[in-house]
């Protein structure tokens, strides 16, 4: 069983990556900066909510590499689809 204390650890880091998201999109960075430090910075949140609070961490790797690979073409329709719009 994991421990409270690293569960509010991760509540922490997802508050912080949350609110530097939205700090970034008011910073007046060129779009693609922007974009590509909001993309990271989500991709990094999903990877710990799938870890931790779906149990991934614990799971088989086979498991853990299909779930990476939904993510993966996750991320390439979202980035087609923010190419599109221009």
């Amino acid at each position: 069983m994991v421990s409270t204390k690293l569960y509010t650890a991760i509540y922490v880091v997802l508050f912080v990556s949350a609110t530097v998201q939205v700090l970034v999109e008011f910073a007046g960075l060129s779009y693609w900066l922007a974009f590509g430090v909001i993309m990271v910075l989500s991709a990094a949140k999903a990877v710990l909510v799938a870890a931790y609070f779906q149990h991934l961490r614990f799971e088989p790797r086979s498991l853990t590499y299909l779930v990476g690979i939904g993510l993966v073409a996750a991320l390439a329709l979202t980035l087609a689809a923010s190419y599109s719009l221009l």
